[in-house]
């Protein structure tokens, strides 16, 4: 009975260490990023710097995230601005910023929907689109309408003030 005791104390021993001891970490396993799953596009996995801006007008607010990109980061380095908004073929409320925004690394153009915020680069106004509508050239995905789109949907032409919004 003593040698079975003895053989289910090593069994035990080495069982403990098998399941306690961490693997080992060589350095150049340590050094190189963490896999994705497979399937996964690595920008899931990268999480995208957004830029949060109010748009207050007549006692509403809409809320939007924009993109990090260069013509957003040039609107928002012109912040606070207020601006006179109007409506453009029932489709986009739109408004021209003291300044043209810069269209480095830009797309050629893009194709908006509903809630998004762009910028005409031709005329250069920034648009808020309320209504669907078709790819565009020259026009740049600055972000989206996050929230307060029925403010923007009950509006004709308005003055809105544009700010920032720091969490």
């Amino acid at each position: 009975m003593s040698a079975s005791r003895s053989a289910r104390r090593r069994i035990a021993a080495i069982f403990c260490f098998l399941c306690c001891t961490p693997p080992a970490v060589s350095s150049s396993a340590s050094a190189q990023p963490a896999s994705r799953p497979p399937g996964v596009p690595s920008k899931v996995l990268t999480q995208e710097r957004i830029i949060k801006i109010s748009i207050k007008f007549d006692g509403q607010t809409i809320i939007a995230d924009l993109k990090d990109n260069p013509s957003s980061r040039d609107l928002v380095a012109q912040l606070p601005l207020t601006l006179n908004f109007e409506d453009y073929h029932a489709t986009e409320k739109i408004a021209y910023p003291p300044r043209k925004l810069a269209t480095q690394d830009a797309p050629a153009g893009f194709d908006p929907s509903v809630g998004t915020v762009a910028y005409y680069a031709p005329w250069g106004n920034l648009a808020l689109f309320y209504k669907d509508f078709g790819y565009s050239k020259s026009l740049v995905n600055l972000g989206n309408i996050v929230s307060g789109m029925d403010a923007l949907l009950k509006a004709t032409s308005f003055n809105a003030t544009i700010e920032r919004v720091i969490d």
